[in-house]
Formats: C-alpha cells, structure tokens, sequence
C-alpha cells in the first residue's frame, strides 16, 4: 500500500512539483492545502500518512499549523519546505512538531530522502 500524503503550499507551482516528485516515487497524494487554516483541516478530515508544509503561507504559517497539528495527532509526520535564509524557522519548526525539513529550491532525491527517514 502507498503512503498518503498531503501537500501544503500558497504556491501552485510548488504543490505541483512535490506533487509530482511524490507520485513519481509511489506516494498516494490525497490532498492539497494553500493555507495553514486549510492544512489543518484537510489533515483532519484526510488522516495522510504525511504532510508536506511550506513555512510561510497565508492566514495561519505552516508552524502554527504544525502546531495544531500535533495538538491534535501527536504522530504526525510533518515535512517542512523552506526557502533559504528561513533557518531560524525551521528550528521553530521541528520544535513545534515537524520531523523533518529541505530547503527550496530541492531536489527530488533529497525531499525523497527526508521522506524515508521520516516515514522510517
């Protein structure tokens, strides 16, 4: 069976490259989400295996989101995506929750990598 994942960005061009590097590699993408308010409910209703979340995005950041999140499902498996120069973020990121993070722009096999290690 094919992990499940939820992909959370603001951009479309970005959900739709890891989109496309998950698909390629066997994930099931069962959902996507261009807010953080919009992550966090999606991932209720949807229960993905794993998350993709970029860190800045309207209305609610992808760190508040991870944040209610993990309130909810302390299992989360949170992958955080961030620009360069967002390194302060990202260890806000991982303390909120997340379990992993690559920096934009990426590539594949390193998104695939944190993947693996994340899923285990």
């Amino acid at each position: 069976m094919s992990h499940t994942v939820l992909v959370c960005d603001d951009a479309t061009f970005m959900r739709t490259m890891i989109s496309d590097i998950l698909t390629q590699a066997g994930f099931e993408i069962v959902g996507e989400a261009e807010t953080g308010r919009e992550a966090v409910e999606k991932y209720r209703q949807l229960k993905p295996d794993l998350v993709t979340m970029d860190i800045v995005m309207p209305d609610m950041g992808g760190i508040e989101a991870v944040r209610e999140i993990c309130k909810d499902d302390s299992g989360a498996r949170i992958l955080m995506c961030s620009a360069m120069g967002q390194q302060a973020l990202v260890v806000e990121a991982i303390q909120a929750g997340a379990k992993d993070f690559v920096v934009k722009p990426f590539q594949p096999s390193r998104v695939l990598e944190a993947i693996q290690r994340i899923l285990g």
